[in-house]
């Protein structure tokens, strides 16, 4: 998905006054490198589609450690789309690692799409959700049990075209190791 307008492409049969207020519900947002969009706390009900630009997810323990959930180049999404109603409040913060072009989209778009959706373009849909939440449960599965070589090669794997894009410390805490051991590492991999 390229753009949640994408969906009101596959939808041909859908209502004007339905049409609209999915079109009413995603707002083209321009995010300066550092700005905060979501953070601890806040109700999650937005999605952010990364049209230009790179956005991370995070959250923040008690030490004030960062530990990186994903990283959303273009065409990934981050954000609340799996609102939870009996915890309507995310332990996430969303920042702009580069300066940003981003569809913020009201969680009612995704509840009004699924409504609308025909057979083929579920099956789509699904494949991507699907996608998503397979690179979530490796990365934890991986967290659990992985080498930190191991997941510093799924990372590259998983991320290609974001490697130069962010400091080092940034993937050492997406790896959950240290800047020092990521250098130490990259170094080993460079002497094989």
């Amino acid at each position: 998905m390229n753009s949640f307008f994408d969906i009101l492409e596959k939808l041909p049969n859908l209502p004007d006054d339905q049409r609209k207020l999915l079109e009413e519900s995603v707002k083209v947002i321009k995010v300066k490198k550092g700005e905060v969009i979501q953070q601890r706390g806040d109700l999650v009900r937005k999605g952010y589609l990364v049209k230009k630009g790179l956005l991370r997810s995070y959250s923040v323990d008690a030490k004030g450690k960062e530990h990186i959930y994903i990283f959303a180049p273009e065409g990934w999404i981050a954000g609340g789309l799996e609102f939870d109603s009996e915890n309507p409040r995310t332990e996430l913060f969303i920042d702009a690692l580069e300066d940003s072009e981003v569809e913020m989209a009201n969680s009612n778009l995704f509840n009004h799409y699924l409504s609308f959706l025909d057979e083929e373009a579920l099956k789509v849909e699904i494949s991507r959700l699907i996608r998503r939440v397979s690179v979530l449960q490796n990365r934890v599965i991986s967290l659990m049990s992985s080498t930190a070589t191991e997941r510093y090669e799924e990372f590259l794997k998983t991320y290609p075209q974001i490697v130069q894009r962010v400091p080092q410390r940034m993937i050492a805490s997406y790896l959950g190791i240290t800047p020092e051991a990521l250098s130490k590492l990259k170094g080993e991999l460079v002497r094989k």
